[in-house]
């Protein structure tokens, strides 16, 4: 009887984990739509608005080894239910933002407590992953692409009807729903002893250097489409903000869909061939979307880039962790921090970019960088290794 019950919580708490997974690309999603209209309604230029995007990226990048330290003295529970519970209401506190002078702080709050919530539920996680002993890691980022989808898909509407505050406030309201609904059933994880300390040294094989820039080739694209198609479809292509704000939505909805199924894809055809054929179908979308005359179909073409894109990153990842020679944690450590830092300065870059020659040539360079992902796919050999038995 103790045993059923042990696993009734822990799969109470796989779905509790998956909600919050949910609100946080809910909440990444619909800032998508935000963002024709911040930009025209603080009447600042792309590359201020770049800027304003690199500060969030900085937020996040600064919260997320908060987040550890928090983790490693509260458990991911804990961490999670309380970045979770302010992280609710930071797209309300960007949209209230009158002026540049005000939205940057909001930026880095946004972004610091929409960072420090994701570890905190990835870890969570790993918690379920753990009590149940299967794996459900891919699934749960399934399900942060469908709050990408559900989030971008409401927002050009709302914000079209009704205003970007009072979208933002909607926003705010079912994410505190869901929060109320799912934070009680997350599990708790077993803490590591405060005293244990292990000393970090770089490692001197280039090969996990080279899984890094992989990984940041892979990641690079889909932070362009979520900041920036909305702003391509509406200033170079003529679409209306609803339609604006679908390019993002469409994209991340291919991409729950592809996440859902990514397990079972990789194990059947193995980590090198998905990749290489993912960043094949990702470079062919990214290519129709920035050569496309039509909004419709550039969005199609972004969503078509996402069933690539889908699982790029996580197999960079489970290749940056499994490295041969390596630690799982040094191997994480050098690849998660090649790509965050990349990330940080790629939004005002395209910006900055995109004052001179537009999104379609970005676009297009990017669509290069997913073809070289596929040249480097032999990197991510170390990722299909035999999983190990249950303790």
């Amino acid at each position: 009887m103790e045993a059923a019950n042990t696993l009734q919580h822990a799969v109470r708490g796989r779905w509790a984990v998956a909600v919050m997974f949910f609100v946080n690309g809910f909440l990444t999603g619909s800032w998508a739509p935000q963002i024709p209209v911040f930009l025209t309604r603080l009447e600042i230029s792309k590359f201020t608005l770049g800027v304003l995007i690199l500060v969030f990226g900085l937020g996040a990048l600064t919260f997320m080894p908060l987040a550890g330290y928090l983790m490693s003295r509260h458990g991911s529970r804990a961490v999670a239910r309380g970045f979770a519970a302010v992280a609710v209401f930071g797209l309300l506190l960007v949209a209230l933002a009158p002026n540049v002078v005000l939205a940057a702080p909001a930026m880095f709050l946004f972004g610091a407590l929409i960072g420090g919530m994701d570890v905190a539920v990835n870890a969570n996680a790993v918690a379920v992953e753990r009590r149940l002993s299967k794996p459900v890691m891919s699934s749960s980022h399934g399900f942060w692409s469908l709050g990408g989808f559900a989030g971008g898909g409401l927002g050009g509407i709302t914000i079209q009807a009704f205003g970007p505050v009072a979208h933002a406030a909607l926003v705010t309201v079912i994410a505190v729903v869901l929060l109320l609904a799912a934070a009680r059933h997350l599990v708790a994880d077993n803490r590591p002893a405060s005293h244990e300390h292990h000393r970090f040294t770089l490692p001197r094989k280039p090969a996990i250097y080279l899984v890094g820039l992989l990984a940041l080739f892979s990641m690079i694209p889909e932070g362009a489409i979520l900041d920036w198609s909305a702003l391509y479809l509406k200033q170079e292509l003529g679409a209306e903000i609803a339609t604006a704000g679908l390019a993002f939505a469409f994209f991340a909805g291919a991409m729950s869909v592809m996440r859902f199924a990514g397990d079972g894809v990789r194990n059947r055809f193995g980590a090198v061939t998905t990749l290489r054929v993912s960043s094949l179908i990702a470079a062919a979308g990214m290519l129709v979307a920035a050569l496309s005359p039509w909004a419709w179909l550039a969005i199609a073409a972004f969503a078509f880039s996402g069933l690539g894109i889908a699982n790029m990153v996580p197999i960079a990842f489970s290749a940056g962790g499994n490295q041969p020679g390596v630690t799982s944690g040094t191997g994480m450590s050098v690849v998660t921090t090649i790509v965050y830092s990349g990330i940080l300065v790629a939004p005002s870059a395209i910006g900055f970019a995109a004052e001179h020659v537009g999104f379609s040539p970005i676009f297009m360079v990017l669509s290069g960088c997913l073809v070289v992902v596929c040249l480097m796919a032999e990197l991510a050999r170390s990722a299909d290794f035999a999983p190990q038995p249950a303790e």
